[in-house]
């Protein structure tokens, strides 16, 4: 299941601008007001610092700092489904109409009736299913509005709020700090990329060339004299699990020094980032706070944490403990 929704684009953001983000991380005493004092925050202030002064041991070069970000479950809510599902169901039934076959089809059937458990169940066939009939067969362009109209009115069941508020604030605010400090910041997602970069810079500060992520595979051709890229039936590129490594050598061409993520998709982003020698930081996102967020790991269908925390006691990676390291979750708070 994990396998392809990492082929779904997902789609995030927050109230506070990035730009903001970026002016408050770089004017404040306390760059990241959100997060609680503490052996994370410090963790974090303490890596930047000493990879960014001159003549320290770990300086590292502007050019050089690399700091990539999975989406899901790392910079904005995926429970209790990745928002792309909630994305591909919602179309799947926008399309209805035009394929009355599918009432009686699986899995068309099964998520026009909201049944997920047999949504499920019919693997990664059925998902690949939903996700051609949903994202293939139309143009770059089109898609793209697809997106931007979709993002404008749905709105998460438990929040009641548009899902490009529920980015995480004391991520926007690590953002903006790294980026203050001479980082270049990379989403690398198993989302699909023509989904996420319309939005990433207006939300993230991330521009659309520093979007990594999964991708169906497209044609040029020229239509009534104008060229046009056509979206096929077909996935290019899985950007997660390994296809993470894979994906920021052939899109970033540069290791990171730095990798966050919170979820085995990201294991081994976050073994390649600092499995490389000199100062590294990686940092996972540990789901605690079931009154403001969600409390999950290890037993999960969405954002499974599993062999990444075990990982991270043995490779010393940061672990966020949502409920007590950050002070505020969402900029609404």
């Amino acid at each position: 299941m994990l396998s392809v929704l990492a082929a779904l684009p997902l789609v995030s953001g927050s109230l506070l601008h990035p730009e903001a983000a970026s002016a408050q991380a770089a004017s404040s005493a306390n760059p990241l007001p959100s997060w609680n004092d503490g052996a994370t925050k410090q963790s974090i202030l303490d890596f930047v610092a000493a990879v960014t002064r001159e003549g320290s041991p770990d300086f590292v070069p502007p050019a050089e700092r690399i700091a990539t970000f999975d989406n899901d479950g790392t910079l904005w809510v995926e429970h209790p489904m990745y928002t792309q599902l909630v994305f591909v169901l919602d179309r799947v039934k926008a399309l209805a109409p035009q394929h009355p076959e599918w009432k009686d089809t699986q899995p068309f059937k099964a998520a026009l009736e909201g049944d997920v458990k047999t949504l499920a169940e019919t693997g990664e066939h059925g998902l690949m299913a939903l996700l051609m009939a949903t994202h293939s067969g139309m143009t770059t362009d089109e898609f793209q509005k697809i997106v931007v109209d979709w993002i404008a009115t749905a709105r998460d069941p438990r929040f009641k709020r548009p899902y490009t508020e529920l980015a995480y604030l004391p991520m926007i605010e690590l953002l903006g700090f790294l980026r203050a400090s001479g980082f270049k910041t990379f989403i690398v997602s198993g989302g699909g990329i023509e989904f996420m970069r319309p939005w990433a810079e207006r939300v993230y500060g991330v521009p659309p060339e520093q979007v990594v992520g999964s991708s169906i595979k497209t044609k040029f051709q020229m239509r009534d004299g104008r060229p046009e890229l056509f979206r096929l039936d077909e996935i290019n590129f899985i950007d997660d699990n390994v296809g993470k490594p894979v994906g920021i050598n052939e899109y970033i061409g540069r290791r990171p020094i730095a990798a966050f993520g919170n979820s085995d998709g990201d294991l081994e982003m976050l073994q390649w980032t600092t499995m490389a020698g000199g100062r590294r930081l990686g940092l996972i996102v540990h789901h605690t706070d079931a009154e403001r967020e969600y409390a999950y790991d290890r037993d999960t269908s969405f954002g499974r944490l599993d062999k990444a925390l075990d990982a991270a006691a043995i490779d010393k990676w940061t672990v966020v403990d949502m409920k007590n390291d950050w002070r505020r979750i969402f900029a609404f708070e």
